[in-house]
């Protein structure tokens, strides 16, 4: 557990189902488009139920790891480290927040912390954060958290009903 400010960051659990769902609810909108297969996999209690377990198992597994960010024990925020490649040495991050909570550091800290917990614990070398260019809070948490623009990914996410859209790829190597 990670504990900064007002927040606690945690591995997920089985009994974080009810908070993840109620999250993903609440934000249907703002998660939509760039979170789609995680809200998708959480609009009802009995979907959040079978996620929350999936994410366990690859949590414990190191085939990718899901944390939570909790104010006063309720999820507030998700965090993925992802998309592990062990032989490069290398993953991506991925979250969402509240919108009660943002514009607050929240997320930055938490990628801040999650960046040493990859460095330190995982062994990880690059660690990646992938953004689309409307997205200006995430790109924020990217620079914030000295992450480096290395170049525009071609058509690499397709938002529901959407076409495919460029991304901006952001990169943070393991101080020496």
């Amino acid at each position: 557990m990670i504990i900064f400010d007002n927040y606690k960051i945690e591995k997920i659990t089985k009994s974080d189902v009810l908070d993840i769902y109620q999250l993903m609810v609440s934000n249907t909108e703002r998660f939509q488009r760039f979170f789609p297969k995680t809200l998708e996999a959480n609009l009802t209690l009995v979907s959040a139920q079978v996620f929350a377990t999936q994410k366990v198992k690859a949590f414990d597994a190191s085939e990718e790891f899901l944390f939570t960010i909790k104010k006063e024990d309720k999820v507030v925020g998700l965090v993925y480290i992802k998309e592990l490649d062990w032989k490069k040495k290398q993953g991506e991050f991925a979250y969402c927040l509240d919108k009660n909570c943002e514009s607050k550091g929240v997320m930055t800290e938490a990628v801040k912390r999650l960046s040493t917990y990859a460095f330190d614990t995982l062994g990880l070398e690059v660690l990646q954060i992938i953004v689309h260019i409307s997205n200006l809070g995430s790109a924020k948490v990217a620079k914030k958290c000295n992450f480096t623009w290395q170049k525009t990914l071609l058509k690499v996410h397709t938002p529901p009903n959407e076409d495919p859209l460029d991304m901006e790829l952001y990169e943070l190597t393991k101080p020496l």
